[in-house]
């Protein structure tokens, strides 16, 4: 009798997890995924042209808040947690609730979902989410191609919308993002990629991603989300780690794990930080995780016009503030429909978060940003946001780049296991 298996996700982890552990394991069957997190993707089902013979249905995909009924009525067995950036007391919480309503809680290991590769493959991972892995991805990519290798850049799943259509993605230019009908999350990861010259993979089966992304390349790079573990396993494991949260780096899933595994900790913005914070980090590094190299960089801001910022009053549109200057409004009192519940649920500050899972979410945004009485909008996020949303108001671009400190192991030091 195969052990029934639920797994809660939030449409990445958690299809990779089944579709390299579960999908043609005859001794587990998966009976329901759940989703928590991203906005519009419950009530839907993981189809069976992915799913495979043993699931001509496919799968239902619940939402999370179902999780004790669902384990109660389908008599689960093995509840697999399978999504990334949360607490370990969140972890432990829903372990809690999967025992008590009879199940096992599961974690699965790099060992178990690791694919292999047969090109050397650079991981970039994090401990928390917000800490710059886009742009020391980018500023690999960079280095690797000075070096003279061809390099291809696979990116952890965003599936939001047609998961069959999704199941491998290969970006190359800008009109993949339109005919991929990609979201503003997918493009800010994307378009970096596309602009500077690397191919970039993602969708939802990523062993054929892995096929077709390294017949094409010298060297894999893997450019995490959040703060997940690898999907593939890496020559040169990298993870980055935030003095401006300098504690988190012990208290999250599976950032944590990302620390102690890493052959590279980053430590990021530098120029931010306080001595304090980065002796705390470098304390923690130490004490779990001691063989580390351990590279110092800043995060450094650059802006289109930074004339056009002095002295006005600015609504900045990204994941958090971005400039001293000037003074920044707060986009709350505009807020509307889902952003709105984005304020409520999550302590983003005073920045408008760049929500763009759908169309009616694009609108909301517009219409925030031609509320807000401000003189300028500070465009944070790694696109324009010109090209996907209309923006009557003034607006720069504001971009992050990593500037590896002069006396740290450079980025030519750290990967010459692939050079």
């Amino acid at each position: 009798m195969p052990r029934r298996v639920l797994i809660m996700g939030a449409a990445g982890r958690d299809f990779h997890n089944f579709n390299v552990v579960y999908r043609d394991d005859p001794a587990n069957e998966v009976v329901a995924f759940t989703a928590t997190q991203i906005p519009f993707i419950g009530d839907r089902r993981y189809p069976s042209s992915l799913a495979g013979e043993r699931y001509p249905d496919g799968i239902q995909i619940h939402d999370e808040s179902e999780l004790v009924r669902l384990i109660r009525e389908l008599h689960v067995d093995d509840v697999v947690f399978s999504y990334s950036d949360v607490s370990h007391e969140h972890v432990m919480h829903k372990a809690s609730t999967a025992l008590a309503a009879g199940a096992n809680f599961v974690l699965l290991g790099p060992n178990a979902t690791m694919l292999q590769p047969t090109v050397p493959t650079v991981a970039v991972t994090a401990v928390r989410t917000g800490v710059g892995k886009s742009q020391t991805t980018r500023a690999i990519a960079e280095a690797l191609k000075a070096a003279g290798k061809r390099v291809v850049a696979v990116r952890h799943p965003m599936p939001y919308g047609d998961l069959a259509a999704q199941r491998v993605q290969r970006y190359a230019e800008l009109a993949d993002l339109d005919r991929y009908d990609c979201t503003i999350e997918e493009r800010e990861e994307y378009e970096p990629h596309i602009m500077s010259g690397t191919v970039i993979y993602a969708g939802v089966d990523y062993g054929a991603i892995l096929e077709r992304a390294q017949s094409e390349c010298d060297v894999l790079l893997w450019d995490g989300g959040n703060n997940d573990l690898p999907f593939y396993r890496p020559t040169v494991w990298i993870t980055l780690v935030d003095p401006l949260r300098a504690g988190h780096e012990l208290r999250y899933h599976p950032g944590e794990t990302n620390l102690r595994a890493a052959g590279v900790v980053v430590i990021n913005k530098m120029d931010s930080a306080t001595p304090d914070q980065v002796a705390e980090l470098e304390r923690t590094i130490a004490e779990v995780n001691r063989g580390a190299l351990v590279v110092k960089a800043n995060s450094k801001v650059t802006c289109d016009d930074p004339d056009a910022v002095r002295g006005k009053r600015v609504l900045v549109v990204e994941d958090g503030p971005t400039l001293t200057h000037g003074e920044i409004v707060d986009p709350r009192p505009w807020a509307i429909g889902t952003i709105a519940e984005t304020f409520e649920k999550y302590d983003v500050g005073a920045v408008l978060p760049a929500m763009g899972y759908s169309n009616g979410q694009l609108d909301e945004m517009s219409k925030i940003i031609d509320a807000a009485d401000v003189d300028l909008v500070v465009i944070g996020t790694p696109i324009d946001l010109r090209r996907v949303i209309d923006i009557r108001k003034p607006a720069v671009q504001v971009r992050y780049d990593l500037d590896v400190l002069l006396d740290s192991p450079q980025l030519a030091d750290i990967l010459a296991p692939v050079l």
